[in-house]
């Protein structure tokens, strides 16, 4: 195992050691930050609130070229049910198991040692390298990568290529890449009944019973059929709440979470008025609040997505597939400035699940890819 190799391994174990559950950075951007500063990048913070983000760059003029992440987490959950510390950072049987190995700590880390190497062998590099890392990803994204993206053009700062390390690969290391991502917009419903006694109906109204006829004709929707490059929009139930907890009791209030998933052939305008349209029709007494998330982005073509692709066929033997799959990341926030984005990152099988865990030889690996990338952005003529 090479050296390079094992700095990328002892960086993204001491990142996993760290428990940085959303807002709470919990040092991480520190220690990266220390990492660049040594190469000579000037890093900044820019917190707002509880939340941590580190926008850090090296060199100066065009293109700049960004490295984008998260060093937040989600919860690890019951750590009994974990085969080892979610905090530890243990390599089993070839894998790095913790909370934040593959997203996105791995690839966070891959990205540093990929700079490292670079920015040593290329000290005077044409461009800039630039650092983009919030703790507010995987939380509610208001404080993070907005909030710096805002700050960046307000000073005229224009990232070009932007690459981030979600997890999106499939089965295999750098078997797929994501070139955007769909829209998301979440419903929050609160139906107003009346409460009464199971036996005596007449005299209540059962929320439960007016939202099921809306509930069938919401979900035998087919909202738009996607395209080439987005799959269809789809909408999920992801919570219903109702009830006293009596069996004898009509409850008089029934909470509903929904949460759309929108392709670019609808928007968010759309949606809003269908369901409300649908809800007024059926009746219903209601209070419905919208949260949106994120509308759809996607990078056609470009350099960014060129070089990816011709690095990952030449260092594995096949070219990646890309999609626009998944949920949504920080590409949301920094696509719709001009700025070319791409997902390449670990394996994403385990994601969010107890004993998420990476392969340890797929760290080195995709350092050395984002090393290639960088040399074929800031180096080669085109």
């Amino acid at each position: 195992m090479s050296r390079a190799s094992k700095k990328t391994i002892e960086l993204c174990r001491q990142l996993v050691r760290q428990p940085s559950i959303t807002p709470d950075d919990a040092g991480c951007q520190r220690i990266i930050s220390m990492r660049l500063e040594q190469l000579g990048f000037s890093a900044e913070s820019m917190s707002n609130g509880e939340v941590s983000n580190l926008w850090a760059t090296h060199g100066d003029g065009g293109p700049l070229f960004c490295f984008a992440g998260h060093t937040d987490v989600v919860p690890a959950g019951d750590p009994e049910q974990w085969s080892s510390d979610p905090y530890s950072g243990e390599i089993i049987d070839g894998w790095l198991f913790g909370r934040g190995s593959a997203d996105m700590k791995g690839a966070l880390a891959a990205m540093v040692t990929a700079t490292e190497a670079f920015v040593t062998a290329n000290p005077s590099h044409p461009g800039t390298i630039a650092f983009l890392l919030t703790s507010d990803e995987e939380g509610p994204a208001i404080d993070g990568t907005a909030k710096v993206m805002e700050t960046l053009i307000d000073r005229g700062v224009a990232i070009d290529y932007c690459l981030i390390g979600e997890p999106s690969s499939q089965q295999k290391l750098a078997d797929n890449i994501r070139t955007g991502r769909r829209g998301s917009l979440t419903g929050k419903l609160t139906v107003f009944g009346e409460q009464g006694h199971v036996a005596y109906p007449e005299l209540a109204r059962n929320p439960i019973h007016h939202i099921a006829p809306v509930l069938s004709e919401l979900l035998g929707l087919e909202w738009d059929d996607g395209n080439e490059d987005f799959p269809a929009t789809s909408l999920q139930m992801v919570a219903i709440d109702a009830g006293s907890g009596a069996s004898n009791v009509i409850p008089g209030r029934l909470e509903l979470l929904f949460n759309f998933r929108y392709s670019p052939e609808t928007n968010r305008q759309n949606l809003v008025a269908l369901c409300e349209e649908i809800l007024d029709r059926h009746g219903l007494n209601y209070q419905l609040d919208w949260e949106h998330g994120g509308a759809p982005f996607h990078t056609r073509g470009g350099k960014l997505i060129e070089i990816v692709c011709a690095v990952i066929e030449k260092e594995t033997g096949r070219a990646p597939q890309t999609s626009t799959s998944g949920g949504t990341s920080d590409g949301r926030f920094i696509a719709p400035h001009g700025v070319e984005v791409v997902e390449l990152g670990l394996l994403n099988k385990s994601i969010h699940k107890v004993d998420e865990c990476t392969p340890v030889d797929d760290l080195e690996k995709l350092s050395d890819l984002y090393r290639r990338i960088l040399e074929k952005i800031l180096t080669t003529q085109t």
